[in-house]
């Protein structure tokens, strides 16, 4: 195993891989912006002959690297193959490239885009939209192929770069596959930095009953009414029995984060209850595995 740590940024227009950069920079990563990936293997050769003056590294590869690929009917596929055959073959190498990817959502970035009066780099007679939306295909083979995933849909400049380095801060050799649980609400939208996605908006919903309506989803109340209901415990075991089998290939590929997302109608009271009760059910075994388990409720505050 190379002792060059390598973390290589990826993600869409807007997304802030150049704050991204900036905060490695500042905790003592040598930063690239912009190299396309097939000159990453030279790169990496490079500094590997710096006799230790350089031992990590990040690295931003994104749309602008691929103006070799011309956009049509199979946009992005062969900068994907490339992509995926080049991190593949440093990997086996020793290199562990470590694949962080920023995603945001539409509105978002096309907000972001219009503050700042840029043309999106994709962007077919000045559309916006139509270029996060080539780009957002393009980049999906990387996506899946990340480490982690950071929604920076609601996250300001601060709050990002304390994220990237609390990331970055992390020991490799005692880096450990973190699940996390997160309940949302898909009037907010969906959460980018989900894993797995599960809905449990066909569970009876206390919203509707009197007394209970004005609730959070932790009240004692509103967890005996959620799991009073057969399908409620019905679809509990067999989440319980989906993610147990999918665990150990997750462990295989040495993934660092997990997000296992539960959405209702406003994120208060029914994904409150499952993500809670599923974190309890799972809570020992995790540990038992060397796992971290985290739990948190997107949008509790705002239903």
């Amino acid at each position: 195993m190379k002792t060059l740590r390598v973390i290589l940024i990826s993600g869409l227009s807007g997304s802030g891989k150049t704050t991204a950069i900036k905060a490695l920079e500042d905790i003592g990563f040598y930063c690239v912006d912009n190299l396309p990936i097939l000159l990453l293997p030279k790169f990496l050769e490079l500094c590997e002959q710096s006799g230790g003056k350089v031992s990590k590294v990040a690295v931003v590869e994104d749309i602008r690297g691929t103006e070799s690929y011309p956009i049509s009917d199979h946009e992005g596929v062969d900068f994907f193959e490339d992509s995926r055959r080049i991190i593949e073959s440093l990997r086996k190498e020793g290199y562990p490239v470590e694949i962080l990817f920023l995603d945001s959502s539409d509105p978002i970035l096309m907000r972001r885009f219009s503050e700042t009066r840029r043309q999106h780099p994709l962007g077919r007679g000045g559309s916006i939209l139509e270029g996060i939306q080539i780009e957002r295909k393009q980049l999906a083979g990387i996506r899946d192929m990340a480490n982690q995933v950071i929604d920076t849909s609601q996250l300001n400049v601060h709050e990002l770069k304390e994220k990237i380095q609390q990331y970055a801060q992390k020991d490799l050799k005692e880096s450990r596959l973190t699940v996390t649980l997160l309940s949302f609400g898909y009037s907010f939208g969906v959460p980018y930095e989900a894993d797995l996605l599960f809905d449990v908006r066909f569970l009876p919903n206390p919203y509707f009953v009197e007394g209970l309506k004005r609730l959070k989803g932790d009240h004692p109340d509103i967890e005996a009414y959620i799991l009073h209901q057969k399908e409620s415990i019905e679809f509990l075991n067999r989440t319980l029995d989906f993610i147990r089998f999918l665990l150990p290939f997750y462990l295989r590929e040495r993934r660092t984060h997990l997000t296992i997302a539960v959405g209702c109608t406003g994120g208060r009271h029914r994904s409150i209850v499952i993500v809670n009760r599923l974190g309890q059910m799972l809570h020992e075994e995790l540990l038992k595995q060397g796992v971290f388990l985290s739990v948190r409720h997107r949008d509790a505050e705002r239903g």
